[in-house]
């Protein structure tokens, strides 16, 4: 079995989101880039169908940059998502991981087909003035991947509409980390719209923002917001 240890990172990865709410069930799907010079290189996939409570590093699917695809365990095959998984690591060299989470707050959100604004500061983290919402396509298809990678343009998460949200991270634990920070900032502007439309940061507080969190992960970090944690 190859990249044992990619493959028990995704497995540990699927756990966390799990018992952090952030996926219930068999909903969601993670992935992971394999280490350059690998052996035909790619990414691991969560398998299709296979709730993480069960998932074990055997289950973990590798596929190539062109959707081929192996399994080391008999009748286990990769997420339908695999496309989008595919599509943004393929296209964006920066991330290393993704995640694919059905958190309820970005799911009501995304049913409504709203996106988060600059209601609050920590907006940020994802990469721009804004957390985007795609555009609405059958899940597992071209379509979808598309619509992602459209709404992820300058940004490392953005909302799928009807469906949940992505986060983007150099490795598993920094992508687990956003998503933890986008489902947050999902049900603070949802429990802000209850007394109505709340003020948004202009596009001027919102850049000092960026400005500011330039130095996460460095010295200063341990003063950032939220002790730093999901940054960068």
């Amino acid at each position: 079995m190859r990249f044992p240890d990619l493959r028990q990172a995704l497995v540990d990865a699927a756990r966390r989101a799990d018992d952090l709410g952030l996926n219930r069930g068999t909903s969601g799907n993670f992935s992971v880039r394999l280490p350059d010079g690998a052996d035909g290189a790619g990414l691991l996939l969560t398998p299709s169908a296979v709730p993480p409570v069960a998932l074990g590093p055997q289950d973990v699917i590798e596929m190539d940059w062109d959707g081929g695809w192996q399994a080391v365990a008999p009748g286990r095959k990769p997420t339908t998502e695999w496309r989008f998984h595919r599509d943004i690591l393929r296209a964006r060299p920066e991330v290393g991981a993704i995640v694919h989470t059905h958190a309820p707050f970005c799911m009501a959100l995304s049913c409504h087909r709203i996106g988060i604004p600059a209601f609050h500061y920590m907006v940020a983290l994802a990469g721009g003035k804004e957390i985007r919402c795609g555009g609405y396509a059958t899940f597992g298809t071209q379509a979808l991947s598309d619509a992602a990678l459209a709404a992820l343009e300058g940004r490392k998460a953005c909302l799928l509409a009807n469906h949940g949200m992505l986060a983007l991270g150099p490795n598993l634990d920094k992508a687990v980390a956003l998503a933890v920070e986008v489902e947050s900032l999902a049900e603070g502007y949802w429990r802000a719209r209850q007394l109505g439309e709340p003020v948004l940061l202009s596009e001027a507080e919102m850049a000092d923002v960026h400005a500011q969190m330039q130095d996460y992960g460095s010295a200063a970090g341990a003063d950032a917001p939220n002790g730093g944690h999901g940054a960068r």
